[in-house]
């Protein structure tokens, strides 16, 4: 086992790297999950109401595709339901995200070379690795499992070990990708779109059946999970789907990871133009992010118009539940139900816009602690010049997102385009203001400038479950996005919009100012 020597010290040492980010993304996820129930009960305290809204589940397509079939009328079920497909896409992408940081993030900055010079096995890496997100998600599934005890115990069993193996098909998926590709980015480009993929069959084959036992629901992991029927009579023999799979990728990752050299792919890497086209910073910032702007666009254009298809059918949901009508004016900040449901569909888009935000600015940082940054700037370019290219990505790449989000749901609801434009719009400022405090954070705090993703996590979490678990006021103001008007349907308050512009300004301000001023990191 020569090959796995020094697996236990970089796994260690994983873990310390991760420190912040692994618990903030299984936090946010174990949140989601055990806010629901209390948020169930409340809006479907009787049988009839469950029953109703199973009813309106089975006929509404729409509504299938989006969150998938339910299998029982009790409150674990209907959580299981309400927030397994979701829990589960969040348990994919952190074990991606964590599995690429560890394997081709590490050769792609020469670090693993250096780790590769001492006593550590060929294969440590990748092992160290992928224990590293096995770790991530059986914390997920042990605080899933504890606080869904409540509900059963083999149900929550079933759901926490169900949310654990969709963590891990997506880390072994991201292992062999990892072997595949020289781009960190570019592999975790490809495996997101695995992810994207298998959203899509399982939303495919769920809008086409109302039990799950579509094709195209058993192509997808994601469809495994909502088959494994957690509260719904379990059905554990899908947990050997899982396994195999698991088992299968990880098998595949490790023959490749044998047989190829540090730093070298198996998908050749397509050589560039022998004369330099990129002539500014500005260019190559494009150059290194269109790839992420155009996913980002394509998603969200998507999820625009499935959105915008359900918001005729909403009243139908809701029906006569009062609870479920108040946390969509919760959320929406609006009395009629239809206004209110775009309002608060726009919002979370807007909350999902901050990821990318953030993403995008800490492209900086990667570009710098990689070492790419040094000879950028070893030529006539300074650093704000340099930093500007980047940003304007960033901030620019929000707008069209927010841009397309609205043409989605025009698309799909069908209506004028003025008002649901102009309330995709009015979230950039609150997303402005999360991209500038992560422009703080790199300027001035680089080795603090992960701690971005903890912020965007938080705003997130209050985002999502503040409004259904009736937060008090002063928690929903601790988020940017809780000053804003909410459109469409309300009124227009530019005092607010204002005033989140200026400060997202000045942190842009500081953090360029930081930057200017503090040695790179080399």
């Amino acid at each position: 086992m020569t090959s796995l020597v020094g697996t236990r010290i970089l796994l260690r040492f994983n873990l310390r790297r991760d420190r912040l980010m692994i618990p903030v993304w299984v936090a946010v996820n174990t949140l989601m999950v055990l806010s629901m129930p209390n948020t169930l009960k409340t809006l479907y305290g009787t049988p009839a109401e469950r029953a109703d809204l199973i009813h309106q589940v089975a006929t509404n397509a729409s509504f299938r595709a989006l969150i998938g079939p339910v299998f029982d009328d009790s409150v674990g079920a209907l959580t299981a339901w309400r927030v397994g497909v979701y829990a589960g896409v969040l348990a994919a992408v952190t074990s991606l995200l964590v599995v690429v940081r560890h394997t081709r993030d590490e050769e792609e900055s020469g670090r693993q070379e250096l780790i590769s010079s001492g006593a550590v096995g060929r294969r440590a890496s990748l092992t160290a690795a992928l224990l590293a997100a096995a770790v991530a998600n059986a914390v997920l599934a042990l605080l899933v499992v504890a606080g869904l005890m409540g509900q059963g115990a083999v149900g929550a069993l079933a759901f926490g070990l169900g949310l654990a193996a969709v963590g891990m098909v997506f880390a072994t998926a991201a292992a062999i990708v990892a072997q595949l590709t020289e781009s960190a980015r570019l592999a975790r480009g490809l495996t997101a779109g695995v992810l994207g993929a298998a959203f899509v069959l399982r939303a495919a084959g769920d809008s086409a059946t109302t039990d799950g036992s579509s094709v195209w629901t058993w192509l997808s992991p994601l469809g495994w999970l909502e088959n494994l029927r957690a509260y719904g009579g379990e059905r554990w023999w899908v947990l050997a789907l899982f396994a195999a799979a698991i088992a299968l990728q990880a098998a595949v990752a490790y023959g490749l990871a044998g047989r190829r050299d540090i730093g070298m792919s198996f998908l050749p890497t397509r050589p560039g133009p022998s004369v330099g086209r990129l002539g500014t910073a500005g260019a190559l910032a494009w150059r290194l992010q269109r790839g992420s702007v155009l996913g980002w666009s394509l998603a969200f254009f998507v999820v625009g118009v499935v959105y915008g298809g359900l918001t005729d059918g909403v009243a139908d949901i809701v029906g006569d539940n009062e609870s479920a009508r108040r946390i969509f004016e919760r959320m929406g900040g609006q009395s009629a139900l239809t206004n209110a449901f775009l309002a608060a569909m726009v919002g979370m888009m807007g909350l999902v816009a901050a990821l990318y935000v953030v993403g995008s600015v800490l492209r900086l940082y990667g570009e710098e602690t990689s070492g790419r940054a040094e000879p950028v700037l070893a030529n006539p370019v300074g650093r704000l010049r340099w930093a500007t290219g980047h940003l304007v990505i960033a901030f620019g790449g929000s707008v069209l997102l927010m841009l397309v989000t609205g043409l989605g749901f025009v698309v799909g609801y069908g209506k004028e385009a003025g008002p649901i434009l102009g309330a995709c719009l009015v979230q950039l400022p609150a997303v402005w203001v999360i991209g500038g405090l992560a422009v703080l954070l790199y300027g001035v705090l680089p080795r603090a400038a992960t701690a971005a993703w903890g912020v965007a996590g938080a705003v997130l979490l209050i985002g999502w479950v503040g409004p259904a678990l009736a937060a008090p006021q002063a928690v929903l103001d601790l988020s940017p996005f809780g000053h804003l008007p909410k459109l469409p349907g309300g009124g227009m308050e530019w005092g607010p919009v204002l005033v989140l512009l200026a400060l997202a300004v000045a942190l842009v301000a500081a953090g360029l100012a930081g930057l200017r001023r503090r040695d790179l990191t080399t």
